[in-house]
């Protein structure tokens, strides 16, 4: 039988695993928790722009998926991570390491529906949901919803990660940064991109690329923001109105921005639009 010294012990132990095999940073003193979720390819240095301000008023989670960033990555598992509920449950593990209860989750792209994941698997965590450029669905499915792109260009999209990774990189990220927010801005993320694991951008690119959750959106247990770009190669404006159709206790915001990172490009927007959604 093991101590209850023993038992304590091993949650000791648990929860520092955890924050170092995600990279766990925590910021700010604010009695309202932020949890800040990067999306694909990136990593938690990417909320730079808005972390000055948050802080200020908000204590601050930030993390790096397991395989992206500074987290662990032996403890990678392709067969995890092959789907998103791998990286929610990394959320989850967050959460249970940090006793984190009352959690506005603010998820970036595939991370807006990986913290959805997060929040119906334990909705007793998450008090608001923030979604931004979220798609639930890169694919076109006609004649009921258009995500972007046919099955065809995205399965070319991950054979050209297999045959050369580098091109993959320079490729994706002007796309998804887009050149109007300038050159500095696109190298950092083909950087970011090119500092991830092969095996593990692969397998959370297919994930990402080739994962339909519109059947979750119903179920959405809590009030969620959706911010959207005017001008989104990856996420067009009618996703936007799509989501926010199906999804009960929603809000869409429309930004006047370019590109699918807006938290990076256009910081002030993005940041206008969160301390709005959030209590007083």
């Amino acid at each position: 039988m093991k101590s209850s010294c023993d038992s304590s012990c091993e949650n000791v132990d648990e929860s520092a695993y955890i924050r170092r095999r995600n990279n766990v940073t925590v910021r700010g003193q604010g009695e309202r928790t932020l949890m800040l979720a990067h999306g694909f390819g990136c990593d938690q240095k990417m909320w730079r722009f808005l972390i000055p301000r948050l802080e200020r008023h908000y204590t601050l989670v930030l993390f790096d998926y397991v395989g992206s960033g500074n987290s662990d990555t032996s403890a990678f598992d392709v067969e995890r991570y092959a789907r998103l509920e791998g990286y929610a449950q990394d959320i989850l593990d967050i959460c249970e390491a940090l006793s984190l209860k009352d959690v506005t989750l603010i998820g970036h792209s595939v991370s807006s529906i990986i913290g959805l994941i997060a929040c119906e698997t334990a909705p007793e965590r998450f008090s608001r949901l923030v979604m931004i450029a979220p798609s639930p669905s890169f694919q076109n499915h006609p004649p009921d919803y258009y995500g972007g792109f046919e099955q065809e260009d995205l399965q070319d999209l991950l054979d050209l990660m297999d045959m050369n990774y580098i091109d993959w990189a320079n490729y994706l990220a002007p796309l998804v940064m887009d050149k109007q927010n300038g050159d500095t801005l696109v190298n950092e993320l083909s950087d970011s991109f090119c500092s991830i694991d092969p095996v593990a951008a692969k397998t959370f690119a297919q994930a990402t690329f080739t994962a339909d959750y519109r059947h979750i959106l119903p179920d959405t247990p809590c009030p969620t923001l959706i911010v959207q770009s005017k001008h989104d190669a990856l996420a067009p404006q009618h996703i936007g109105h799509y989501m926010h159709d199906v999804m009960p206790q929603s809000t869409l915001l429309m930004i006047d921005t370019v590109g699918h990172c807006p938290h990076m490009s256009h910081p002030r927007q993005v940041l206008d639009a969160v301390l709005d959604f959030l209590p007083q």
